[in-house]
């Protein structure tokens, strides 16, 4: 049944899929824009073209599956769904404008287990017995690994290409490479719209299947993946320039082969998830990629201190976006029914 609060939640999901779209629009565009291959707005229509481009491709949604799945069923109502989704667009608002490249995936993943959780206590259930641990785990480890893999594909892939290089001319390297980025960017955003839209489509699928509007385990409708692909690709259409900023300059200098190599080995990294179902960050991943590229010259061309800063951002993005969901679930509580 189509009801008000569905309506919203759908909306919402949107919303939140365009603020992930300029969130992390960074991903896919700060090499690019660093290194000077293409300005800012040609970057951000490229990557926006390639994030929809995913539609006509991925049509299996494993990713979608995985997150739809992250709550039991028994627990979940539209309010934990419309919580998650309001703690989840907050959380990814506040870290937007402070500049703080933080994940949008676990941002989501965050504040639906966290509405979930809390409304297994009010019903006199154990508050983890609400989510599927084991989808948890796999999510916590890549938080670790997505990064860790991009950081060593990053730097295997740089080495590669400095050996295979070793003896052309510079400038005529240079100008290989910033056409060489065109297709690793591209590659990137193509991977970013297929790990990232695929998160709100489980959420969606939830929210009518809660509506019993489809039921448990039939194909998810056409309309909600053409849906999500438009609303992220807007988003990044819409940039997201404060972020742009730290992702490529701040944390260690990028040249067009370092570009390339980071865009790539994010794309590979991203692709293979994906392939797995596993709903990782793209945040974490190409800011291991870059990190990555940074240590192929040497410890200190890292930034450290702003790199730790940013991994303290990824640890409590998810506890803060459950106990939002939280605040906020107990509120839809009394003025929801």
């Amino acid at each position: 049944m189509v009801t008000p609060i569905l309506i919203v939640i759908v909306c919402l999901a949107l919303i939140f899929d365009y603020t992930n779209g300029f969130h992390d629009a960074a991903n896919s565009i700060a090499t690019i824009v660093s290194t000077k291959v293409l300005t800012p707005f040609q970057a951000v229509v490229w990557a926006a073209f390639f994030n929809f481009l995913v539609y006509f491709f991925i049509k299996d949604h494993k990713v979608a599956k995985t997150v739809s799945k992250i709550v039991v069923e028994n627990f979940i109502t539209l309010n934990v769904i419309l919580a998650g989704l309001i703690a989840a667009i907050s959380w990814n608002l506040v870290t937007w404008w402070f500049g703080i490249p933080s994940s949008s995936s676990h941002t989501l993943i965050g504040g639906f287990a966290g509405a979930g959780i809390t409304n297994a206590i009010y019903m006199g259930a154990s508050g983890l017995s609400a989510v599927n641990m084991s989808y948890i785990i796999t999510i916590l480890a890549y938080i670790v690994l997505a990064p860790v893999i991009g950081l060593i594909v990053a730097y295997i892939v740089t080495i590669i290409i400095l050996h295979i290089c070793k003896n052309a001319r510079p400038a005529v390297a240079e100008r290989w490479f910033k056409r060489l980025q065109l297709v690793s960017s591209a590659a990137l955003s193509f991977a970013h719209g297929g790990n990232d839209a695929q998160k709100v489509m489980g959420i969606l699928y939830v929210a009518i299947v809660t509506a019993k509007i489809i039921k448990p385990g039939d194909v998810m409708p056409n309309w909600i993946p053409l849906a999500c692909y438009s609303a992220i690709a807007l988003g990044t259409l819409s940039g997201g320039w404060r972020i742009v900023k730290t992702m490529g300059s701040k944390i260690t200098k990028i040249t067009p082969l370092e570009g390339v190599s980071a865009e790539t080995a994010g794309a590979i990294t991203l692709l293979f998830t994906e392939h797995f179902g596993i709903p990782v960050s793209t945040t974490h991943t190409i800011t291991g990629s870059i990190i990555g590229v940074g240590l192929t010259k040497r410890l200190s061309a890292v930034r450290w201190g702003l790199t730790i800063n940013i991994i303290w951002a990824w640890v409590i993005t998810i506890p803060v976006s459950a106990l939002i969901s939280a605040g906020i679930f107990a509120l839809l509580r009394v003025f929801v029914k």
